[in-house]
């Protein structure tokens, strides 16, 4: 196959996997075009990201899970140049989801706020967000109720809560967040 006719494959198979992905709630990053070659599965990540970007993914574009907002902090993992003029770029989604999780620990300790409704209050506030529907769905995916005292059996399961509802998908492996979280 020539490397133009097998681009157009893998933007096919990538676009259909991402919509498979869309339509269960599960995630992309394990998708695979198995025995093709590392060049072809290369061009697949490189197609991935394109969608991702396409479909306006501007966590995932920035490897930041959580949307987290420009502020006076300077985070470990940070982009040198910051393009984004309203949200923090990190040079690895791991930077991301690390930051992510330092605010939850902020959030717990600084706060007081240990709990879904709690934490989605202060993340997702209701001037700019279905709040509401945030804490209800973020809940539902952890198995707590809204009002139910979260511990650090939960913190994982919570920052791909957040990361699926910021960005439609939860693309990482759980390697990828336990390394984010472990780096807090």
């Amino acid at each position: 196959m020539k490397p133009a006719a097998a681009l157009v494959v893998i933007g096919a198979v990538a676009g259909a996997a991402w919509w498979v992905s869309q339509q269960k709630g599960t995630a992309l990053a394990g998708f695979s075009l198995g025995g093709i070659g590392d060049s072809i599965s290369s061009a697949a990540t490189t197609t991935k990201n394109t969608i991702l970007e396409a479909v306006g993914m501007r966590g995932i574009r920035n490897n930041n899970p959580g949307n987290i907002r420009h502020s006076s902090t300077h985070w470990q993992g940070m982009e040198a140049q910051q393009t984004d003029a309203a949200f923090v770029q990190f040079t690895t989604p791991e930077y991301g989801i690390r930051a992510l999780n330092k605010l939850l620990d902020t959030y717990a300790g600084k706060y007081g706020l240990t709990t879904v409704q709690g934490i989605i209050t202060r993340w997702a506030p209701a001037s700019e967000n279905n709040t509401a529907a945030y804490i209800k769905s973020v809940a539902a995916q952890i198995g707590v109720t809204p009002g139910e005292q979260l511990n650090v059996s939960h913190r994982a399961a919570l920052v791909q809560a957040i990361i699926r509802h910021e960005n439609g998908i939860q693309p990482y492996t759980m390697a990828q967040i336990n390394t984010g979280v472990t780096m807090a």
